[in-house]
């Protein structure tokens, strides 16, 4: 077996590589894109192995499509989380639909009938500095690094670019003992913010004070309305500044004119306090008590809003059996990536809501909950993605069902 191999690269595929062949063996080659011949390092393999992987390394043929990558600390042999970084904007979102034709037609036996569109502003920043959140590691001399892609190895980081350029300037100039785990926030209208191994930090130091800030302010503003909410400064939320709005917008949208809402996998309340500030009575489900904790903060001056801190298919399993519980107009649910799944599709359903609205971050968990739903008489009337995540080859997708 040869470490380097001449590849002709074939069709993209979920998981940011693309798939090529050598000697009848399927090679997922990062780095590439279709229609190139590159030459690639294997990074996994051996005889018995289903596949192997590759970083493409040289391009002999290259394509249209391949600009010089704005993040070479996420090229061949580096840290994870810019795999598209060589690729022009237009055709990331082309290779993200891509990959969400496929999935649809794998695994739910349909197109997908939407685009992936831009988040506003990320053309004219060219798809740089949209992160507001962050998570690295120090390294052994105490400057912030990530892991190497699929390995326990470190790389310092020289550059930060996707994310804000306030939040890249104090990540990388900060100095941390090493092996730190550090997290930077951004949010709207305040400093960048960093805590590291769960403390907080100020000037540079961690921040011993008692009353220490462990909370962010974000407003999110759509043509429905603006919105205030606070968040642990390690709590969730939208990575891009402009996804809060964009997916709220979206969500409005697909609820409709619903009264009644549930809102599972609620988070800190992003979409619970936007639907009940809009006229809709709102049930709020979180397991996570930090975000549940979060929401009830966010929601205490919304009216007509009900925070259960509990797991979404319980809720809906005793929702289900309930004697004399209200059937919801719609449910909205934003479940993690491994997505609703098969048991708490059958709870949806039970429940018996005549409309969903599902925010999703994997296609191709979403394709599948899509089949599984259709099994329950639940139609896909429309799904749109959207590109949150530029030079990553993660996806969010909105998808409205009705039954």
């Amino acid at each position: 077996m040869r470490d380097l191999l001449t590849l002709e690269i074939g069709a993209v595929a979920h998981g940011g590589h693309c798939v090529a062949r050598h000697e009848g063996r399927v090679v997922f080659v990062r780095h590439a894109l279709p229609g190139e011949v590159v030459r690639a390092r294997l990074t996994e393999a051996g005889d018995d192995a289903r596949l192997w992987r590759a970083d493409a390394v040289e391009v002999v043929e290259a394509s249209p499509d391949r600009v010089p990558s704005v993040w070479s600390d996420a090229g061949p042999g580096g840290v994870g989380g810019g795999e598209l970084a060589h690729v022009a904007l237009p055709a990331q979102r082309r290779w993200k639909h891509e990959v969400l034709a496929e999935a649809f037609l794998r695994f739910a036996d349909r197109e997908f009938p939407g685009s992936v569109e831009a988040a506003p502003g990320d053309d004219e920043r060219g798809g740089l500095g949209y992160r507001t959140r962050v998570t690295a590691i120090a390294g052994p001399e105490g400057r912030a690094a990530m892991h190497v892609h699929r390995s326990r190895a470190v790389k310092e980081l020289g550059s930060l670019p996707i994310a804000a350029p306030e939040l890249e300037r104090l990540v990388l100039e900060t100095r941390f003992s090493g092996g730190s785990h550090i997290v930077g926030v951004a949010p709207g209208g305040e400093e960048p913010r960093l805590v590291v191994d769960g403390v907080p930090w100020r000037g540079g130091r961690p921040d011993r004070r008692d009353n220490a800030p462990r909370r962010v302010r974000e407003t999110v503003t759509t043509a429905q309305g603006e919105w205030t909410y606070q968040v642990d400064v390690e709590g969730f939320w939208q990575v891009h500044r402009e996804a809060p709005g964009v997916l709220v917008d979206a969500v409005l949208r697909g609820v409709g004119d619903a009264a009644t809402v549930l809102d599972l996998y609620a988070g800190a309340g992003l979409f619970t306090v936007a639907l009940a500030s809009t006229g809709r009575v709102v049930t709020s489900v979180e397991a996570d008590a930090r975000a549940s904790r979060d929401a009830r903060r966010n929601a205490h001056a919304v009216p007509d809003t009900r925070i259960v801190h509990g797991d979404t298919r319980a809720f809906l399993e005793s929702a289900a059996v309930e004697p004399g519980r209200a059937t919801p107009d719609a449910i909205v649910l934003d479940p993690p990536r491994s997505g609703a799944g098969g048991r708490t599709v059958d709870a949806l359903a039970a429940v018996g809501a005549p409309r969903i609205v599902y925010v999703a971050c994997d296609p191709v968990a979403l394709a599948r909950d899509t089949a599984l739903l259709a099994a329950h008489g639940y139609a896909l009337e429309g799904a749109q993605g959207y590109d949150l995540f530029p030079m990553t080859h993660h996806v969010e997708t909105v998808a409205t069902f009705i039954r």
